[in-house]
């Protein structure tokens, strides 16, 4: 039994991670209510697909471009003040939410801006908050320490929908983004009692010349490229989220939506991981994972029956979780801390831009070829992408924490507390 419930060593070893492994869950509860309501209310003003949809081209620009600067910030300023700032704006961007929904007849504009501010202000806070991992939590823990944070993720993300879809349909939007902001508010109160992550010394203030410092590092580690690159394809091939609303329409299972966006989660959650943190061997997760993600993906669109292709969506989520623990493990054993936060800048692309192309990708496919077509070409696509970067770096799949150069020499940097 102990084999199967999640390793709680960092908890246990590390008070920082502790406030914010609470704090995390606080705001992903708060996040995913706001993160249901924002669309909901665009439907509910325009009656038009489109301008739901444009949020997602409101957001992405933002991401990459304050998610490359945040992470040269990560490396030159106090982590925890970096966190605690863009913590206390997305508050703010939440009581604008909220203000909003109180008007006599809301505003449609203010929507889409506090879209792309929350896009901004999450590019900026993601690396702080991934990098500062690495230095809380000891370098064995990494994988425990992953998996408690996917749990963390995967809890706010079945209850924050669930709950935002009832508080929405009977309080309505403003009582879901009061929610919201009272998450925030507690949030900051905790980031408050984190300990200072002051910056390595002889960091240089955020510059271009920092960010393409990290990506030719990023760049000259095969093991590294081959995470990025096999998240980046897995996810533009077989993200179909977008087209679930047509999938359970060919399904002529409409009451099933809900339930598809939830399966993945779900399997993600059911995925034992206590056995995971005796793992040596973190590339052969990211690759078996993602294969595992596209073979489900395409058995979802291949079935014709909806509890079938509910279980293929709960297996893909299980996928997808080990891939990354896989990822998370080798960024946070082998890059050195004064690149830590520019290299986390590069993975909030890896994993928040392919899903924003896959989703295009999704619903071009299903237009031309239709819904399910496109979801199973997309999973075989990603099984045989996965297969071909596999091939192009094997030093990934060859991985190992005790043996890897930069593993060891990141340990030996930072001796076990």
């Amino acid at each position: 039994m102990r084999a199967l419930l999640p390793d709680l060593a960092p908890w246990r070893s590390s008070a920082d991670f502790r406030l914010l492994w609470v704090q995390g869950l606080i705001t992903y509860f708060g996040s995913f209510m706001a993160l249901i309501a924002l669309p909901l209310q665009i439907k509910d003003l325009t009656g038009s697909p489109l301008a739901v949809g444009a949020m997602g081209a409101v957001e992405l620009v933002p991401l990459v471009v304050f998610g490359l600067y945040g992470g040269a910030l990560a490396d030159s300023a106090d982590r925890r003040r970096v966190i605690l700032l863009t913590e206390a704006g997305l508050g703010v961007l939440a009581a604008v939410l909220l203000v909003n929904s109180l008007l006599p007849e809301p505003l449609l504009w203010p929507l889409y801006v506090v879209a792309g501010g929350v896009s901004a202000l999450a590019g900026l806070q993601r690396p702080a908050l991934d990098s500062l991992m690495a230095r809380i939590v000891p370098h064995a823990q990494q994988t425990a320490a992953a998996a408690l944070n996917s749990l963390r993720w995967q809890i706010g993300a079945i209850a924050g929908p669930a709950l935002a879809g009832l508080v929405v349909a009977y309080a309505g939007h403003g009582t879901a983004y009061g929610v919201t902001v009272c998450t925030f508010a507690v949030s900051v109160v905790l980031c408050l009692r984190l300990s200072p992550a002051p910056p390595a010394g002889g960091a240089q203030k955020p510059s271009l010349r920092g960010i393409v410092e990290g990506a030719r590092y990023a760049w000259s580690r095969p093991v590294l490229l081959g995470t990025y690159a096999i998240d980046l394809a897995a996810m533009f091939f077989a993200f179909p989220n977008t087209i679930f609303p047509f999938l359970a329409d060919d399904l002529d299972a409409e009451w099933s939506l809900g339930l598809m966006y939830a399966a993945g989660s779900v399997g993600s959650l059911a995925l034992t991981s206590g056995w995971t943190s005796r793992v040596r061997r973190h590339g052969l997760f990211v690759v078996f994972g993602a294969a595992a993600w596209g073979l489900a993906i395409a058995a979802a669109g291949w079935f014709s029956s909806v509890w079938v292709v509910l279980l293929c969506l709960a297996v893909a989520g299980a996928g997808d979780m080990l891939s990354g623990l896989g990822r998370a493990t080798i960024w946070n054993q082998t890059i050195p801390e004064k690149l830590r936060g520019r290299l986390a800048g590069i993975e909030v692309l890896s994993y928040s831009v392919g899903p924003q192309l896959g989703q295009v990708r999704a619903g071009a496919m299903a237009g031309w070829t239709g819904t399910r077509s496109a979801i199973w070409t997309g999973g075989v696509a990603c099984v045989a992408s996965v297969a071909l970067l596999t091939a192009a770096l094997p030093k990934l799949v060859r991985y190992d924490s005790e043996t890897d150069e930069d593993a060891v020499r990141r340990r030996a940097a930072r001796p076990e507390a």
